[in-house]
């Protein structure tokens, strides 16, 4: 379904994710005290939730949601509250599991939880496609590539994140290093937006697709920055 650097930066992270840090992924997106780098990245993670769900439509009756890389699940219960019909899927198992059980009673019929790979086309097509933190981890040719396939399933729009290619991050990615291992996240590979743009661009029909908007959230150690595709 990817490149072989795709599949083998999935296989990465799985194995962190589903294995090495759902315990702590599993508290950070919680309300249990956490460390203060961990505190910000809570926050900054809040900020980026609330950002994204306020680019799809107030009401999402009659649409269908792909979250891609939903983690434990605080996206995808906020759009089927709104209505939306939501196809929550993570390649680490324990986390969708968890997710699983967070889900209110009332919504699990309006959520299917998947645990494996985000272009699987036995998904099928979506409305909208919402991928938060979820391809941060990738170069971003496979970013770019990983978009792309999603374009030619989705009707309307398309909002990723990504990791901001600036001097402030990578003195921020090495200072980190510093840190105990347990409070270090997996590697991110850091893109700017024009670069991201210009691989996009490569990848699909002009036109087709614009790229509306685009915000960075900063918080403490978090620093991700959205950005949203539609369809024209």
């Amino acid at each position: 379904m990817g490149s072989a650097s795709y599949a083998a930066r999935r296989s990465q992270l799985e194995t962190y994710f589903d294995r090495t840090a759902a315990e702590t992924w599993a508290r950070l997106t919680s309300t249990a005290k956490v460390s203060r780098i961990r505190e910000t990245v809570r926050a900054g993670r809040d900020e980026m939730r609330a950002t994204l769900l306020s680019w799809l439509p107030e009401d999402l009756s009659g649409r269908r949601i792909l979250d891609a890389g939903c983690g434990t699940g605080a996206l995808a219960i906020e759009a089927a509250r709104r209505g939306a019909d939501v196809i929550a899927i993570d390649i680490a198992g324990n986390l969708v599991n968890v997710a699983r059980e967070r889900a209110p009673s009332d919504l699990k019929g309006s959520i299917e939880f998947h645990v494996g790979d985000m272009l699987n086309p036995e998904l099928g097509s979506f409305d909208h496609v919402v991928a938060m933190d979820s391809l941060i981890h990738y170069q971003p040719a496979d970013i770019a590539d990983t978009v792309a396939k999603l374009m030619a399933r989705t009707r309307q729009s398309i909002v990723i994140t990504f990791a901001p290619k600036t001097p402030l991050l990578t003195v921020m990615h090495n200072v980190g290093l510093l840190f105990p291992r347990g409070d270090r996240a997996p590697a991110i590979v850091p893109v700017t937006a024009t670069t991201l743009c210009d691989l996009l661009e490569d990848r699909f029909e002009a036109g087709d697709w614009t790229n509306t908007r685009t915000q960075l959230v900063t918080s403490g150690f978090y620093k991700s920055q959205a950005f949203e595709l539609k369809r024209a």
